[in-house]
């Protein structure tokens, strides 16, 4: 596959990538994680949508990631939620951010694409004594026949290299990069949802994912994205869909 560079993607993620769900900082708020005043670094932010919850809450938030063009959108969506968060545009495993400097360190939607043992030793060093560390996905549920299943046949169709398909929302290997780097109080949970994308929108999540609009050149985009018009149009003709979702998260401590 392509080098992938969610960049290019900017527009469509930051219109169509469903953001976490409120259930998420509702579970969080049990560990007391996400409280008003604490320090928080989200890494790989993205368009910010996971930190933006937190900023909402009253968390201060930095998120750093290593595309302008996904963090100008996340300023614009930030502006347009009512919150402002400080943006720094590094990698995750070399933040040259201070030491002992949050109280909460989160990962979105990103820890595949990290070095993970490097990001693990660079969270322990940014972490506050017993400050958190929450690693969390939020994932399509291809099950057979399902629309989610249908489109990753065809995007394994376009880009063959593409190979992040029949997923379950699951990382157990995660919990190991954790406890190798010394984190303790490991525990981690899930829940599904139902989450409603019309046709349209559909469309541009799977525009804005990396076996897609990440990897592929513009044409291949295009000719894509028509292909999936046809087979919503065809075998999915319910508007909205209702996409299974899984939503995973991680949390631990550092010592």
């Amino acid at each position: 596959m392509s080098e992938i560079d969610f960049g290019r993607t900017a527009s469509d993620y930051g219109a169509f990538r469903a953001g976490f769900p409120e259930e998420l900082y509702e579970r969080l708020d049990k560990f007391a994680i996400g409280k008003a005043g604490q320090s928080l670094l989200d890494l790989g932010t993205g368009t910010g949508a996971l930190g933006r919850g937190f900023a909402l809450r009253g968390c201060a938030v930095t998120g750093l990631d290593p595309s302008d063009a996904l963090i100008e959108e996340a300023r614009r969506l930030d502006g347009e939620a009512g919150v402002e968060s400080d943006y720094v545009t590094v990698r995750a495993e070399d933040t040259g951010l201070a030491d002992d400097a949050f109280d909460v360190v989160t990962a979105g939607q990103c820890w595949h694409w990290f070095d993970r043992a490097r990001a693990a030793s660079e969270i322990r060093r940014l972490l506050k004594p017993g400050g958190a560390l929450v690693i969390a996905n939020f994932n399509w549920i291809p099950l057979p026949g399902n629309a989610a299943e249908a489109t990753e046949r065809l995007i394994e169709r376009h880009n063959p290299a593409w190979a992040m398909g029949n997923g379950t929302g699951l990382p157990r290997e995660w919990l190991a990069d954790v406890a190798v780097a010394g984190f303790r109080d490991i525990e981690t949970f899930s829940f599904d949802v139902l989450t409603p994308y019309s046709h349209e929108a559909w469309r541009g999540r799977i525009r804005a994912s990396a076996g897609v609009g990440a990897s592929l050149a513009a044409g291949a985009v295009e000719r894509f994205d028509d292909e999936l018009a046809e087979l919503l149009a065809a075998r999915f003709p319910e508007d909205p869909l209702a996409v299974l979702h899984r939503c995973f998260a991680l949390v631990c401590r550092a010592p």
